[in-house]
């Protein structure tokens, strides 16, 4: 067995009454540990390298949404361009640009997220809650047809400091509910993807409404 079932509906039952969904993620684990999780009903996975994805993707069910969260180099977005579903970690109009590129090529619309630089550890990358608003603002951006921004996301400060990663995701869902109805047709914000395995229960407390879980599913990674 190479997840933990029990685990796996414990989740999606915990996450039931947030109306949040799952991003399993699964970088760095087998084809087989997928569809062990898919054949237990998820259908949403994460993944960090473009080239794993890549190769997952030819490898299981075409119905699985496959959502792409680690930091996407721009001269990549065409390898996942023509299959991606959302793209977690957008942080500069540039990646944005290319992504809206790549999708018009495919005759697609890739649904996007801005990561918004939440944490204390300067090592995260995103974009700052003014740098949010002046993209949002961007004339660039009512150009870019093939693309929709679909929310935020933001990962909060690694530490056993509870209060200290709560005190992000209440500023990051309030930052979210002011830019939420912003009125351009590039921008449909509905989601808000806050908390990992350590701390997605805070996160849920907090207003997300989509967590990114892996090892609690598949266990460490070696």
């Amino acid at each position: 067995m190479f997840i933990n079932k029990d685990r796996l509906a414990s989740i999606l039952k915990e996450l039931e009454p947030y109306g949040a969904a799952l991003v399993a993620v699964s970088k760095m684990k087998p084809a087989e540990a997928i569809r062990e999780a898919y054949n237990s009903g998820q259908k949403i996975f994460g993944e960090n390298y473009v080239q794993e994805l890549v190769d997952k993707h030819e490898k299981l069910p075409n119905d699985i949404e496959w959502h792409f969260i680690g930091h996407l180099q721009t001269n990549k977005v065409k390898f996942i361009a023509p299959f991606v579903s959302l793209v977690h970690g957008v942080d500069s109009l540039k990646l944005l640009k290319e992504i809206a590129k790549e999708a018009k090529k495919n005759d697609r619309i890739i649904n996007c997220l801005l990561q918004v630089h939440i944490a204390t550890e300067e090592t995260k990358f995103g974009l700052s809650f003014e740098e949010v608003k002046d993209f949002l603002k961007s004339p660039d951006l009512v150009q870019l047809k093939n693309i929709c921004v679909k929310g935020l996301m933001g990962m909060a400060t690694l530490t056993d400091d509870a209060e200290k990663i709560r005190s992000e995701f209440k500023e990051l869902n309030s930052f979210f509910n002011e830019v939420k109805n912003y009125p351009l047709p590039t921008v449909d914000c509905r989601l808000l993807s806050m908390g990992m395995t350590s701390d997605y229960k805070i996160a849920l407390e907090e207003g997300s409404n989509m967590v990114r879980i892996g090892s609690a599913i598949f266990g460490e990674r070696s």
